[in-house]
């Protein structure tokens, strides 16, 4: 089905097409549309006009309505337009006709996707998120890559964008020789067969972690053989990278339980860590120095800056070979952009990378720009995210001052959240294991809104009391809007059906929530248009409010006004309950049935 304009989008082209019909010396000017406390919409852009006309903005906008068609004038039998009325200095205040609003939100119902329109040009958006660290746990810092980087992925693929994960995983480094030559000389440390779950298998990681740094630190001829065996690791040496891959796959067997858990999907062959670019590195340096762009400085490969400066003021510079011949973090983001660009055909290389990090990135696109990999029609962006602080405002930890494991703080929010249904049990009969589903979409869906109502760039309060909080904004309160909205459509008895009405005038609750309703294709496109989840989650608790006072003050089921009035407010109770799940969906969050 085609997409559905907004009311917005055609009031402003009314409007619009009235003021180059009553103003044609003006051109195409904008009429400055927006929503408006006095009226549904509010027309300003007659001020801007009659200062480029020279003339007085109320006699202008006077002119531009007697070419709009209003109800008690039109002869369309379904206007747009209730009223328009010239206040101020020229402002034109606009209300909407109660059946457009319902004949609209009527042609979104018969859509599966709301009416939401699809990008008439897509492009290829590659989108690096979710980051860990192999034979390292998951922490809570992991959590805003992996929650952001998830919901952005499903906005721009309802939006209709080609989008290609990457998960950048740490896999490669000198650690790991350390780690490989400590198992080829104990054997018996890693059972692979002994990783039933992803907490096995991160114990034994972590076991073989520790022993081995015990090892290198205290064993000089230990930490010799562990440096000879970098060599064979980057040389390619068959036992070496046989080895490497075993602990390599016995620590995604853990990442994958906890992206589970986090109710995010994460697919093998998206993995490409920093391993996956290897046999790109020397060619990358060869084209940056041959190209001028990177220069030899003191045995190292650097790229120069104007604008960055160290402490005491002398240029900093991106660092792609080391002087000992060793590749930097730079050489393999850099080879991952050509790869991206030249063989991926990305138009778009989104970062969904922490805010420390922004100096470094800054300085690799720039230089991938300076070499030509970026352009006017490749661009790079980093979707910079703040810090998880704890209640006191500081970094979150944990009592002992230790960095809180991902997994703990994830089955505290299950736990937390399964204890407020619990609460609620008695009266829907729930069963235990239905409690515990429950809680655990209630739970992690907190968790995630928690973060993703937060404008990415801020540090947030991790705060589990409030997120599991039925007042407020969190997501059990829009989770519970939607399960009582469900109630309320099984409660209907026989012959009540959802309907649009449209000849039925609407009261003001009705008309509030309608008008919202409507906005929510806009909201979608300003949101894929700015990766800004956040601003999906503020709509999604502004509709939720919204209906808690529709629910209020206009009873549904024995609606005043009869049967045409029950199916028109079961229709948009229904209407409301699908795009609360629509715009949920697109957060990563799970809407329960019942709550």
């Amino acid at each position: 089905m085609a997409s559905v304009p907004s009311l917005a989008a055609t009031v402003h082209q009314r409007v619009a097409d009235a003021l180059s019909a009553a103003l044609p010396e003006a051109g195409s000017a904008d009429p400055l549309l927006r929503r408006s406390d006095r009226a549904d919409f509010q027309a300003n852009g007659m001020l801007a006009l009659a200062k480029k006309l020279k003339g007085n903005p109320r006699e202008l906008a006077s002119k531009v309505v007697s070419h709009l068609p209003v109800a008690a004038t039109s002869a369309d039998p379904d206007p747009v337009i209730e009223d328009i009325e010239v206040s101020g200095p020229g402002f034109l205040n606009i209300t909407i006709a109660d059946s457009a609003i319902t004949a609209t939100l009527a042609a979104r119902a018969a859509d599966d996707r709301l009416g939401v329109p699809r990008a008439d040009s897509p492009g290829t958006t590659v989108i690096d998120y979710a980051q860990p660290n192999v034979a390292k746990e998951m922490h809570v810092g992991h959590l805003r890559s992996a929650v952001i980087g998830d919901a952005v992925v499903r906005i721009l693929e309802f939006a209709g964008e080609q989008v290609v994960r990457r998960h950048h995983i740490g896999d490669w480094g000198t650690q790991f020789g350390m780690l490989i030559q400590y198992l080829i000389e104990h054997p018996h440390e890693l059972d692979h067969k002994d990783a039933a779950s992803g907490q096995e298998a991160m114990s034994n990681l972590n076991r073989l972690y520790k022993a081995a740094r015990a090892l290198f630190d205290s064993d000089e001829e230990f930490k010799e053989r562990s440096r000879r065996r970098v060599v064979d690791l980057q040389a390619g040496d068959e036992e070496t990278i046989a080895l490497w891959r075993k602990f390599v796959d016995e620590s995604k067997i853990y990442f994958y339980s906890v992206f589970d858990k986090l109710d995010i999907e994460i697919h093998d062959p998206d993995v490409v860590g920093e391993s996956g670019y290897n046999d790109m590195l020397a060619e990358t340096c060869r084209l940056l120095e041959e190209s001028g762009v990177a220069v030899r400085s003191e045995g190292a490969l650097c790229v120069f800056f104007d604008d960055v400066k160290g402490p005491e003021g002398k240029p900093v510079p991106l660092i792609v070979q080391k002087s000992d011949g060793g590749f930097g973090y730079a050489a393999t983001d850099l080879s991952a952009i050509r790869d991206r660009v030249q063989h991926l055909k990305a138009d778009t290389l989104l970062y969904v990378v922490d805010a420390r990090q922004s100096l470094h990135f800054k300085m690799v696109f720039e230089t991938a720009r300076r070499i030509g990999w970026l352009n006017d029609q490749v661009h790079a962006v980093q979707l910079a995210f703040g810090t998880v602080l704890g209640k006191d405002g500081k970094p979150f930890k944990t009592r002992a001052g230790e960095t809180v494991r991902l997994e703990d703080l994830l089955d505290e929010a299950t736990e937390r959240a399964a204890a407020v249904v619990r609460e609620k049990s008695e009266k829907l009969g729930l069963t235990e294991e239905e409690i515990l589903e429950r809680g655990a979409q209630v739970g992690i869906g907190a968790v995630k809104y928690a973060d993703l109502s937060t404008s990415a760039s801020r540090d947030y309060k991790f705060d589990l009391d409030q997120m599991v909080s039925l007042n407020g904004d969190t997501s059990v309160y829009l989770q519970y809007a939607y399960a009582r909205i469900q109630s309320i459509l099984r409660r209907a008895g026989e012959g009540q059906r959802p309907l649009a009405r449209p000849e039925l005038r609407l009261a003001p609750a009705e008309r509030a929530l309608g008008l919202h309703l409507d906005q929510f294709g806009e909201t979608l496109r300003e949101v894929a248009a700015g990766f800004e989840p956040h601003k999906l989650a503020g709509y999604l608790y502004q509709l939720a409010s919204l209906y808690t006072t529709f629910y209020d003050q206009c009873p549904v089921l024995k609606a005043e006004g009869g049967p045409a009035q029950v199916e028109n407010r079961l229709f948009l109770c229904d209407i409301t309950a699908r795009t609360l799940r629509q715009g949920m969906t697109l957060l990563g969050i799970r809407t329960p049935e019942r709550l």
